[in-house]
């Protein structure tokens, strides 16, 4: 397929060029390619692009980026400097980029500030965050995004009318000590990734925030961290156990009607035929978008399976490829947008 969009491809600020070096060596088998390709965005990105027809790509800050900064003042500084650096990158190629705005996830206010001024001012896509916002004294706690004091950065979400993107990031502080120290191979896809983000989304389930906020679109990818796997298990449980107990006061839809309305799903770093197939029998074609998350996976694997192995009908095919992007994140003309 020409023309896909992708939503999940990162990039780093090339001055941290040694710091992304060092941090690939954790889990990359040839760190010094994937330094260059994660800070390279105009010259062999869109060489991979033209290669396997991908029109547009929307481009964020690479994990864990912001979150991992646990000092407020320095989050802050260095969201809106990423903010600052990609913005004209993208407006030198706007038929073929997008961004989504990086945050510190410190302040609901400051937090809803920057998203404002980076969609009004350079037109980006929504937000991406990875997941918990590291904080206190010695970065040891953990900021969820699912209380009310968040409902002003919601609102503000909702009211610019762009999705927001629900990312992992590594274990840190005590929770790394405690449960992956001496299990570090489950660190990262095979397994703590999908844990975090779950843990987060169905916190904003059944914290109410799809409630008090029902036009909010939030996107987790890996085809879904696990989640779509569990629908029916937790749709019973909260349905027939939780919701007699309680839950119903904070969570007045059922986990199906959120996936519908509120949840997407993509692809990315997930290239599994049948797990996909999987994915549109419980969410729906209507609720899946194409990505690759690159550079930590690569554009031929990503989009040759997606291209040559599915047994697709052509409309759920394009949806996926690109039509739900196109009309989720408002994206006009690219490159083979009709092809």
């Amino acid at each position: 397929m020409l023309g896909k969009i992708a939503l999940e491809e990162a990039f780093a600020l090339p001055r941290f060029h040694e710091r992304t070096r060092w941090w690939a060596s954790l889990f990359a088998v040839d760190p010094e390619k994937h330094a260059f390709e994660i800070t390279d965005i105009t010259t062999q990105r869109i060489k991979y692009m033209d290669e396997h027809g991908v029109g547009y790509t929307i481009l964020s800050y690479t994990a864990p980026g912001v979150q991992d900064i646990w000092d407020p003042t320095e989050a802050n500084a260095l969201a809106t400097e990423i903010n600052d650096y990609i913005a004209p990158m993208v407006k030198q190629h706007p038929d073929r980029f997008g961004a989504f705005a990086t945050l510190s996830m410190h302040n609901p206010q400051q937090a809803a500030d920057e998203l404002r001024r980076t969609v009004t001012q350079y037109g980006f896509k929504g937000a991406l965050v990875n997941d918990t916002q590291r904080a206190g004294p010695d970065g040891d706690d953990m900021i969820f995004y699912d209380g009310p004091e968040w409902d002003v950065f919601w609102s503000t979400v909702t009211e610019l009318d762009v999705p927001f993107y629900l990312h992992p990031r590594n274990p840190t502080g005590t929770i790394h000590e405690k449960l992956w120290a001496k299990r570090k191979w489950l660190i990262g896809p095979p397994l703590s990734f999908a844990q975090g983000v779950s843990l987060h989304l169905l916190g904003m389930v059944t914290n109410g925030v799809f409630d008090r906020h029902p036009k909010l679109q939030i996107v987790i990818g890996h085809l879904g961290e696990h989640l779509p796997f569990d629908l029916w298990r937790i749709n019973h449980w909260f349905e027939n156990v939780k919701k007699p107990l309680g839950l119903r006061e904070t969570c007045k839809k059922t986990i199906r009607e959120y996936f519908a309305q509120n949840i997407w799903i993509t692809t990315s770093g997930h290239f599994s035929t049948p797990t996909l197939q999987f994915c549109i029998n419980e969410v729906g074609a209507d609720r899946i978008l194409f990505s690759i998350d690159y550079p930590f996976e690569s554009f031929a694997d990503g989009c040759v399976w997606f291209d040559k192995n599915l047994e697709l009908n052509e409309i759920d095919y394009r949806k996926i490829g690109k039509d739900n992007a196109k009309k989720l994140f408002k994206v006009g003309g690219y490159k083979d947008a009709d092809a």
